[in-house]
């Protein structure tokens, strides 16, 4: 995979570039595996980034993104609409355009949308739409735009993705079991895992999944998550041990309603970029049996996202 550059557009000071060279992941990927949470930024020459944007990344084409796909091993992906883009979701389609059926999409919409836009994106692959509740990365959008953007969606069969901070749960809980969807909850939902697995805190999450059958759960992103490390990198076999356990609670609680992605490029890290070689070979400490891995890499996205070749 070639360096990324950031075209007319300076990155934000500070960025960290996705890493070049992944190793080879030791853990070989079942058959037919989904990478179930990834972007691409876009690059900027030819998708502007939004004007709105809180930040501004480097260049992640779908070209690179696929190359990562191929190297990893996985069949497949999901292509999340990147907040820097905001509601123009042209680089995530023209990614899906170009993946030979083997990418599906979640936009990002305003309420505003035409029938014909929404057809348009259904025919692409968009399946979903994604709702941003992490307030440093966008501005708050009304509940009632949400709502009726939820409503109009769920009659194509599309899920809702909610991407939000742990401490905001109790808050935002009511709306989100009021939506007439499938929810995907992104990256656990955030939890502080320097408290203790068994706390409140996480018990309130494990609650809301086990209320509702309807919610799905990403184990993703062990890397925005963890305190104690060690990263994902120079061959560490045993990264983010402090996420581990909450991710595969979840996973061994919920096993027919769990993801996996690997958030490539990985917006807005400050600390370390993870060799995504080997946040593949963190998948078997959270999925510990064949069964589990199958359900959590391929059975399961392929129903959200694929049912009709399951």
């Amino acid at each position: 995979m070639s360096k990324p550059v950031t075209g007319p557009f300076e990155k934000t000071p500070g960025w960290l570039d996705w890493y070049t060279g992944p190793s080879t992941p030791r853990f070989k990927l079942p058959t037919g595996a989904v990478d179930a949470h990834c972007h691409v930024f876009g690059p900027g020459g030819e998708y502007p980034y939004a004007p709105e944007r809180k930040y501004t990344p480097c260049d992640a084409s779908r070209a690179q993104l696929y190359a990562l796909r191929d190297h990893l091993g996985f069949s497949r992906s999901v292509v999340v609409q990147a907040t820097c883009h905001g509601a123009d979701n042209r680089a995530m389609i023209d990614a899906l355009l170009h993946s030979d059926g083997k990418a599906r999409g979640v936009a990002t919409i305003r309420r505003g949308v035409s029938d014909a836009a929404l057809a348009t994106m259904h025919a692409a692959g968009v399946r979903g739409v994604r709702f941003n509740f992490v307030r440093r990365l966008v501005d708050f959008t009304p509940k009632d735009e949400l709502n009726e953007i939820a409503a109009r969606i769920a009659r194509l069969g599309w899920h809702v993705v909610i991407y939000f901070e742990a401490v905001d749960l109790p808050e935002l809980r009511d709306f989100f079991t009021a939506l007439p969807t499938t929810i995907v909850v992104d990256h656990m939902g955030r939890p502080d895992v320097s408290k203790p697995i068994d706390g409140p805190e996480f018990e309130l999450f494990l609650r809301f999944m086990r209320e509702h059958a309807n919610v799905w759960c990403k184990v993703s992103c062990p890397e925005r998550l963890s305190v104690s490390g060690p990263p994902a990198l120079h061959g560490e076999q045993n990264a983010y041990r402090d996420v581990v356990p909450f991710a595969r609670r979840i996973v061994e609680t919920f096993p027919d309603r769990v993801l996996w992605g690997t958030d490539w490029p990985h917006p807005n890290l400050t600390c370390h970029m993870p060799d995504d070689g080997l946040l593949v070979d963190v998948i078997p400490h959270i999925a510990v049996t064949p069964d589990l891995q199958q359900k959590l890499l391929v059975d399961n996205p392929m129903r959200l996202y694929w049912p009709k070749e399951c």
